[in-house]
């Protein structure tokens, strides 16, 4: 882990709207942000051709505290397990409940199954890597669940959807015999019967493994969207919000219980054209209702309120951005691109995000307008 770097004096005049902010640097770039628990988070290394580290960081004091703290002795992130993958990672999900990890990554479709040491060790071990399901090159998505007992919901594409026990790597869903192969960005349980898929393309496509045939609909996207777009998606917790996002920069928001009708589209304030769509991320707040927030178009995280958003098309400026990570960068650098962020679970405008820098940014931020 790096150093804790103190805010340089060239941050942009809006830096008063934090109410906190910490800058890290981890020793390699990580596309994956996986919380365990709510005390600390799992990143992971992505490059090819070497070996890639794993690691779970405890939180600095200030950060997990339930209460304002004052002085506080532990500044920086704490390495409380690690371990290393002889592949890329591009998804990592921790099974809530148990130690087990759950990664998927290229060159091909597999699956590897990790473990947090329980005893006192402070290793990451990898005790399983699924067989592949179909020959595919493509890398899975994932989304795990751990109920009724640990599974995991993975495909590359439509026709390719399964989902598997993790301990008997029983195969509990297949998507084989559905004829449509187009490529998926992301999927999540809904709960463990009840799945969602967003492919590459936009659609949106429900599953409920209990019922035949299963994959039970998908949903158009606006006419303005245009060929040529990559999509992914974000669910909203504890409602039946979903958002989708695509590299042009349009956000449609639909309720996946009625996929016949978008209940807000707009633009956003972001660059465009995207030449690298690989890290667009799309993430609801869980404590601060109806707030989302993007990245993956440059160095900056882009958060907004959803709340007059409506059905007719039109452009929304963010409230908040969070341009840290270009400011950041050394000057004969390439400027950062985000790779991911995440929410904070319980403290409502705590975000987490990282860059292809290597660089790892926790910040506390605020609405007010005021310079």
């Amino acid at each position: 882990m790096g150093q804790h770097r103190h805010r340089p004096a060239e941050w942009p005049p809006d830096v008063v709207r934090y109410n906190d902010l910490h800058v890290f640097e981890l020793q390699e770039p990580t596309r994956v942000l996986e919380w365990i628990q709510d005390r600390s988070v799992c990143v992971a290394g992505y490059s090819a051709g070497r070996k890639n580290e794993i690691q779970e960081l405890s939180l600095p004091q200030k950060l997990s505290a339930k209460e304002k703290q004052g002085l506080c002795p532990e500044r920086d992130f704490h390495v409380e397990h690690g371990g290393f993958s002889q592949r890329p990672i591009y998804q990592l999900k921790h099974i809530a409940g148990t130690s087990l990890l759950v990664s998927s990554g290229p060159p091909d479709s597999s699956l590897q199954v990790w473990c947090l040491a329980a005893d006192e060790s402070d290793t990451i071990s990898l005790l399983t890597t699924s067989p592949l399901t179909t020959a595919v090159s493509e890398w899975s998505r994932i989304s795990v669940s751990c109920s009724p007992t640990p599974r995991v919901l993975h495909g590359s594409k439509i026709s390719d959807l399964a989902i598997q026990e993790i301990v008997t790597q029983s195969v509990l869903f297949s998507g084989a015999g559905v004829e449509d192969n187009e490529p998926i960005s992301k999927l999540d349980f809904l709960d463990h019967s009840t799945f969602i898929v967003c492919s590459m393309n936009g659609h949106l496509w429900l599953a409920d493994t209990r019922q035949c045939p299963s994959l039970i609909g998908h949903s158009s996207l606006p006419a303005s969207s245009g060929g040529g777009s990559h999509w992914t998606m974000g669910l909203a917790p504890g409602c039946s919000m979903v958002g989708r996002l695509s590299s042009a920069g349009q956000v449609v928001v639909t309720d996946y219980r009625d996929l016949s009708k978008a209940l807000g589209q707009v633009e956003l304030a972001v660059p465009r054209p995207l030449a690298n769509s690989d890290h667009l991320c799309l993430t609801w707040a869980p404590r601060l209702q109806q707030h989302l927030a993007v990245s993956g178009f440059n160095g900056n995280v882009h958060i907004y309120d959803t709340s007059s958003w409506s059905s007719s098309p039109g452009r929304v400026e963010p409230t908040f951005v969070h341009r840290g990570h270009s400011v950041s960068a050394e000057p004969e650098q390439d400027l950062p691109l985000v790779t991911t962020h995440t929410w904070h679970p319980w403290k409502e405008r705590v975000l987490l995000s990282a860059a292809d820098d290597g660089s790892l940014h926790v910040w506390d931020w605020t609405a007010c307008t005021s310079a």
